[in-house]
């Protein structure tokens, strides 16, 4: 099989330091925080507006990469689902998908509202989310 190589651009900077205590989706309880890119990714944040909403995609870096079936949102009453059918952090690739609402931007430096990523989480990409005028 083919190795692809990811290199992160940034990471995240977020209250978030305890896996098992992180909220499981930004509505139940996830704090802003900020995306830190590496100073040479600059030029790519020209548009990135305050107010703004984008895809954020990060390296779920403490993940298990073993797991292919969970119980879902970690409920042992609920029958083992295949990792693909989840949004559960462990999985073969532990990219992690957040739609972000951008609140400020300042050099590297971008302020985010309710992301549940933990502190230090690689950042692989940022992506508008398409309108019609874009």
């Amino acid at each position: 099989m083919t190795e692809h190589v990811l290199r992160p651009i940034g990471h995240v900077e977020s209250a978030l330091k305890d896996q098992a205590a992180a909220p499981r989706q930004p509505d139940e309880g996830a704090p802003d925080a900020w995306l830190v890119l590496d100073d040479q990714y600059l030029p790519a944040l020209d548009g990135l507006t305050p107010g703004s909403d984008a895809l954020l995609l990060t390296w779920l870096d403490r993940a298990d990469r073993d797991t292919l079936a969970v119980h879902p949102r970690g409920d042992s009453t609920r029958p083992l689902t295949g990792v693909f059918a989840t949004r559960s952090p462990d999985r073969p690739n532990p990219i992690g998908l957040h739609t972000i609402h951008i609140l400020s931007a300042a050099g590297p430096r971008i302020h985010v509202r309710n992301l549940e990523a933990l502190d230090g989480t690689p950042i692989l990409d940022i992506k508008p989310i398409l309108t019609r005028d874009r």
